[in-house]
């Protein structure tokens, strides 16, 4: 499976480093000093700990917008430029509900993965989202970057398909012609542990195809052996301090994280 040859281990752990609010965000603190230096101390605590990637997102970019500000994607693209060389594992990208952004900022700082909505349609509190597979895939080969991986959101979290199918459904249907190159698969909310039965359908269905499924909310310490049944989990709140979400990275909460991940990669 590609995720051992990318991140070098089984069941890989990808931290959500979430990016303070940018310029032109409402909750933005005007400085982008402060801003780089949270990234940068987030970053070290995350490696520190001992994870296995990490994801860029602009998760604190409130409230979202379907078509993202050039101000957001540049300003993230010089976050990470600033961060390249503090990098020491695989990176990969989230321009929040904005899948052809995330593949363009990709492409601009080199990210291993992305992960989005690259497929669907939906409805939520900011509205109607219709997303084009067929735009997606074709503009990463338009930018000449087919190597960076696409971690496709099976069911995002907070938000409902405008006509519901049984999940291992949509999986098949977001695997037809093999473009997926991963399935994320979430909670109800962000923070919130996915359905077991959700989990498992879609693991079934994408395990014959040698596509991994993620575990892409809810992950923690009490429960991250049970979640490691899939082929890796993204992991946010957990690691911040005091597991809250809008906290800073806590590198002694990670290393406890990690510390019961190695117990089960030792096991199995």
């Amino acid at each position: 499976m590609w995720t051992k040859d990318m991140f070098g281990v089984n069941k890989p752990i990808i931290a959500l480093l979430h990016l303070d609010p940018l310029p032109g965000d409402p909750a933005y603190s005007g400085s982008m000093r402060t801003v780089l230096d949270h990234a940068k101390a987030d970053l070290l605590a995350l490696e520190d700990g001992g994870v296995d990637g990490v994801l860029f997102a602009n998760e604190f970019s409130l409230p979202y917008q379907p078509v993202a500000d050039i101000a957001d994607i540049s300003t993230m693209a010089y976050i990470i430029g600033n961060l390249k060389e503090d990098l020491s594992v695989p990176f990969g990208v989230n321009v929040v509900k904005n899948p052809i952004a995330t593949i363009d900022l990709g492409a601009a700082v080199g990210a291993n993965f992305g992960r989005s909505c690259f497929s669907g349609a939906y409805m939520g509190e900011y509205g109607l989202y219709t997303s084009n597979m067929g735009e997606a895939i074709r503009h990463r080969k338009a930018l000449g970057v087919e190597s960076m991986r696409l971690l496709f959101k099976v069911n995002p979290e907070a938000d409902s398909y405008l006509v519901e199918r049984p999940i291992q459904v949509v999986a098949n249907s977001i695997m037809f012609g093999g473009f997926a190159d991963g399935l994320c698969v979430s909670g109800p909310a962000a923070g919130a542990e996915p359905d077991d039965t959700a989990l498992k359908l879609v693991h079934e269905v994408a395990k014959p195809k040698d596509v991994p499924v993620f575990c892409n909310t809810g992950a923690n310490h009490d429960n991250i052996q049970k979640l490691l049944n899939c082929d890796g989990v993204c992991v946010g709140s957990a690691f911040k301090k005091d597991g809250v979400f809008n906290g800073r990275v806590d590198v002694e909460r990670v290393k406890y994280f990690m510390q019961a991940v190695q117990q089960f990669r030792s096991e199995h």
